[in-house]
C-alpha cells in the first residue's frame, strides 16, 4: 500500500521528517545527560555495544549502530583521546582492529545505565503502557525491511 503521492506529499508531515525530528531531539538530550561522563550518544553507542559484547571491531560496531566508517572512525580516535577504548591488531589477521575498553572507559559505561533511561523516560512519560508497547512494535516494523 502506498501512503504517499505526489499530491498527498508535504515535507512537514511525512514519517520521514517526524523521525528525524524525534531522532534529533532525543540525540540532544542524551547528550546534555551524558556530558558529565564526557562522551556524546553516539559514543555511548559505541561504549555500549563493547560492554554488552554485541561488537568487538569498527567494522561490526559501524554495522549494528549504523553508523559510516568515517564517523567510527573520528569517534573512536576521541575515544581514544579520552583513555576509554584501544585499538588493538588481531594477531590471527593483521588487518582486524579489535577495541578494548579501558578501565575508564569501562567504569563510564557502567554509569551509562543510570543515565540515559531517565533521558528516554522522560520523552516517554505521556505513553500508556499499552500505547509503549504498540511504539515500539511499530518503529520495529518500520526498521524490519530498511
Amino acid at each position: 500500500m502506498k501512503h504517499y503521492n505526489r499530491e498527498n506529499f508535504q515535507l512537514t508531515q511525512s514519517v520521514g521528517f517526524h523521525l528525524n525530528k524525534a531522532r534529533n531531539g532525543l540525540l540532544m538530550e542524551v547528550d546534555a545527560a551524558l556530558r558529565p561522563l564526557d562522551i556524546t550518544g553516539q559514543q555511548m553507542g559505541i561504549l555500549l555495544s563493547l560492554t554488552q559484547g554485541a561488537a568487538s571491531t569498527p567494522l561490526e560496531i559501524s554495522k549494528l549502530l549504523e553508523i559510516d566508517t568515517g564517523l567510527m572512525t573520528r569517534m573512536l580516535d576521541k575515544l581514544e583521546s579520552k583513555g576509554m577504548v584501544q585499538r588493538q591488531r588481531s594477531e590471527a589477521d593483521r588487518r582486524v582492529v579489535n577495541l578494548i575498553l579501558t578501565d575508564k572507559g569501562r567504569d563510564v559505561a557502567s554509569r551509562i545505565p543510570d543515565i540515559a533511561p531517565d533521558v528516554l523516560n522522560h520523552r516517554l512519560r505521556h505513553f500508556t503502557r499499552d500505547e509503549f508497547s504498540e511504539f515500539l512494535r511499530l518503529l520495529r516494523k518500520f526498521t524490519e525491511d530498511a
